[in-house]
């Protein structure tokens, strides 16, 4: 049994929110949705929750009609950006306010509260009120409220982006456990992160102007992204893209630049293409093409470069803390074998794929 989306639909004041959506969630899923800011994520899930009304669509939950229903009366469970917790109440009250609405028997509350605390790591906290939390605490707590009530869906819309690097880190690990457990839930999982999408997601749809661009395994998104713009949302930093052109021998690129024209591209009809390649695939050295620093940033064990090069702006991403002067020079060697090739024109869909795990 799943929960299905059929051509929902919203603009507000002629812009478009949700375009034509089409989606299944399975019970024992995890879906991550992975979109920039304004795709449409959480328009979706305030949808699918009865907190938005729609112009048009059918959501159903296993065959009922979940569209016609209010807010109140959906099996749903939702956790927010921010931590809402009732600060008047402590860890225990908090994660039992929705099961003392629902009127369950106070033995069945007391059991499912610190079982579920126990799950997020929060058992011994039940009489800390919110404001004797950590922010990642608190979150456990908004967690852990949703899932003492058993619904049948639960919607995290970017539950982790207000926590730090460190704790946004240990708590991808330690969700992916605990919303394991839920195998007769629907787990639907908003995130701007390809990261946590990669990592979270049994299935990953991504979004993009109220759009559902690609649906499919993480592995399948990242490998064989279906646009640029999916190539774009789903590579942290975004994939680089230079225009060229195939010719029967080579690839040629915008700037005059010339590289051997690899196995996986052979096939292509020869004409414009955009070509995309993943910023930690660039390497420094070579003789293809040269560009100057613009910016330079260390990100933990990593530097990212910003380069200004004849054939276009170009990040690069290496192993390592390295000091490069801005305006400096650096050789560039692009690997012709991780090259992806995109339409050039329309929708830029994707027309060839390095093959997986291919290295030159």
């Amino acid at each position: 049994m799943s929960l299905q989306l059929r051509d929902l639909n919203l603009s507000v004041n002629g812009v478009t929110h949700l375009a034509n959506i089409n989606a299944d969630f399975e019970r024992g899923s995890l879906t991550a949705v992975i979109g920039r800011t304004l795709a449409g994520k959480t328009t979706l899930m305030r949808g699918i929750a009865g907190l938005q009304s729609l112009d048009r669509g059918a959501i159903q939950l296993d065959q009922q009609d979940y569209g016609r229903l209010p807010a109140w009366k959906r099996d749903i469970a939702m956790v927010y950006q921010q931590f809402i917790n009732y600060p008047h109440l402590d860890v225990f009250e908090n994660v039992a306010f929705p099961l003392r609405r629902k009127k369950l028997a106070e033995d069945v509350i007391g059991q499912r509260v610190r079982s579920v605390l126990d799950k997020v790591g929060l058992g011994g906290f039940e009489k800390r009120r919110p404001s004797q939390l950590s922010g990642g605490q608190q979150q456990r707590v908004a967690l852990a409220r949703s899932l003492a009530r058993e619904s049948g869906v639960l919607l995290l819309d970017e539950p982790l982006v207000n926590l730090d690097y460190k704790l946004r880190e240990q708590m991808r690990s330690e969700l992916r456990s605990l919303l394991a457990q839920q195998n007769q839930t629907i787990v639907i999982y908003n995130t701007t992160e390809p990261v946590e999408a990669m990592l979270l997601g049994d299935t990953v749809v991504v979004m993009h102007e109220g759009r559902i661009l690609q649906v499919g395994t993480p592995a399948h998104v990242f490998d064989k992204p279906a646009s640029r713009q999916v190539a774009l949302v789903v590579n942290d930093p975004p994939m680089n893209f230079i225009q060229g052109r195939k010719t029967e021998e080579a690839i040629e690129l915008a700037g005059g630049v010339q590289i051997a024209l690899p196995q996986h591209l052979k096939a292509l009809v020869p004409g414009d293409y955009w070509f995309g390649l993943r910023a930690n695939e660039l390497r420094l050295g070579g003789s293809e093409l040269q560009g100057k620093v613009t910016f330079s940033e260390v990100s933990g064990s990593e530097t990212f470069l910003y380069l200004d090069c004849v054939a276009g702006p170009l990040t690069l991403q290496v192993q390592g803390v390295h000091v490069y002067d801005i305006a400096s020079n650096v050789a560039i060697e692009i690997p012709a074998i991780r090259l992806f090739a995109f339409e050039a024109g329309g929708e830029q869909r994707l027309v060839a794929a390095p093959a997986t795990g291919a290295r030159s």
